[in-house]
């Protein structure tokens, strides 16, 4: 009788977290290679602070921009490999940027330690709202037709996956118009709402407040579905053009040389955060979508993005960063 009563009373506790081999000792950084206020941004500071109750020591979310990502990446690659460093990293630093004929100031495949994939994110055409002299993607693309060089796009940066994007549809609509690059897509959308610039794609969460407010209006949504969030805006592949479709993502990595007990205990710890519900309501409420792996399921990921962008940097003829 006393042995089963210590058993139910055991079975009643709660379970205990398992201790990890590696446990920080004081805060941590967490690199977002873009400017505060775009979608890198939201995304990175929510994942940092998930990221940091699992660990048990603050995350300290830190924006390096430059270079369409690779400044702040770099600066990651050269930290010293202790485990209190780490990057958001993205598609451009790790599928497109390394298939242009320029030399990276780092190996993003031998410098950096791939952990998880942290969360994906559907992007949308958009053009200025009130105002504005576009209303469809039809309109636009018969003006840059009528007008050759005369508009312009932004984006977040040479390289980005805001960029690659506008060249698909530039090279598929066969259009002559004026990449301007950015330190990141908030002041790309800044200047298209003040008239600057004529049309971005980008992350659907940096686009949504201004598209409900009517300052701008989506043309089309680059993925391969329709949105939820936009459920009256078509596809690019549903107005005809099925090559242009880009999904953005975002990727967490520490230096190389970081020793496996350390790596494991932040993969593990990045994997809970991004299982915490109030982390997947955050994300999900923007459209985008919390995405833990294994090591080994994200570097398959990673050579599957690889293996998409480097024909589109070679038949755009994107050369620099």
């Amino acid at each position: 009788m006393r042995r089963r009563t210590i058993l139910a009373s055991a079975a009643a506790l709660p379970m205990a977290r398992p201790a990890r081999a590696w446990q920080p000792d004081r805060p941590l950084r967490l690199v977002i290679p873009f400017v505060a206020g775009g979608p890198a941004d939201l995304f990175g500071r929510v994942f940092a602070e998930a990221l940091g109750a699992r660990l048990g020591k603050t995350v300290v979310a830190e924006n390096r921009s430059g270079a369409g990502g690779v400044l702040g990446v770099d600066a990651v690659a050269k930290a010293a490999p202790d485990g209190y460093t780490l990057a958001l990293t993205t598609t451009a630093t790790l599928a497109i940027i390394p298939a242009m004929p320029v030399r990276m100031p780092f190996d993003a495949m031998r410098d950096l330690a791939h952990l998880t994939l942290v969360v994906r994110v559907p992007e949308v055409l958009a053009v200025k709202g009130e105002g504005g002299e576009f209303r469809t993607l039809a309109e636009l693309i018969a003006a840059a037709k009528a007008r050759p060089g005369g508009l312009q796009f932004g984006s977040s940066g040479v390289g980005s996956i805001t960029h690659l994007a506008c060249e698909l549809l530039a090279a598929e609509a066969k259009l002559d118009v004026v990449h301007v690059p950015y330190r990141g897509i908030a002041p790309a959308v800044t200047d298209l709402l003040g008239g600057r610039v004529h049309f971005v794609v980008a992350d659907v969460p940096v686009l949504m407040p201004h598209i409900t407010a009517g300052t701008l209006r989506p043309l089309a949504v680059t993925t391969a579905n329709r949105i939820a969030a936009l459920p009256d805006v078509p596809t690019t592949a549903e107005l005809g053009m099925p090559s242009v479709v880009s999904d953005n993502w975002y990727g967490l990595g520490v230096p190389a040389a970081t020793p496996r007990p350390i790596q494991d205990a932040i993969h593990a710890a990045a994997l809970e955060a991004l299982r915490d519900e109030a982390l997947v309501r955050q994300f999900t409420r923007v459209e985008a979508t919390p995405s833990p792996m294994s090591r080994e399921q994200y570097m398959d990921f990673i050579q599957v993005e690889q293996r998409k962008w480097a024909p589109v940097v070679r038949a755009t003829g994107v050369n620099t960063y």
